[in-house]
């Protein structure tokens, strides 16, 4: 098992940025690929950002590309999200999953395990 806990969210103007987090406990955290997930009121999940193992790969939504960096640093468990000019549509609940494996995911249902989530509500 694994537990992720993010933190991070919060209100923003649009235009501001934020920084998500994800603390992995509970299995050795290089042996996953993560990723972010959201998923406005009455919407479907959204892909948004993935990383490999290393950290070396990554992948991003088109509505993310340029403006989103997904990060993670193994030494601390944890998984980064730096959100830069932020728009309305980029509220949402933004979720931290990880799968077991070396490879990027990019498909919300491949992933194995998921945090509770942290709101992130952009105001125009």
């Amino acid at each position: 098992q694994v537990q992720l806990v993010e933190s991070g969210g919060g209100l923003v103007q649009a235009g501001g940025s934020l920084r998500l987090s994800c603390t992995a406990s509970g299995r050795t955290f290089s042996d996953f690929a993560m990723g972010w997930i959201r998923q406005a009121p009455g919407k479907e999940r959204e892909f948004v950002a993935a990383i490999n193992w290393s950290g070396r790969r990554t992948d991003y939504a088109d509505s993310v590309k340029g403006r989103f960096t997904i990060s993670r640093d193994n030494a601390k468990n944890t998984v980064y999200l730096q959100m830069n000019s932020l728009k309305p549509e980029d509220t949402a609940g933004y979720y931290c999953a990880a799968r077991l494996g070396l490879a990027v995911v990019t498909t919300p249902r491949e992933y194995d395990y998921w945090g509770q989530g942290t709101q992130v509500t952009v105001s125009s």
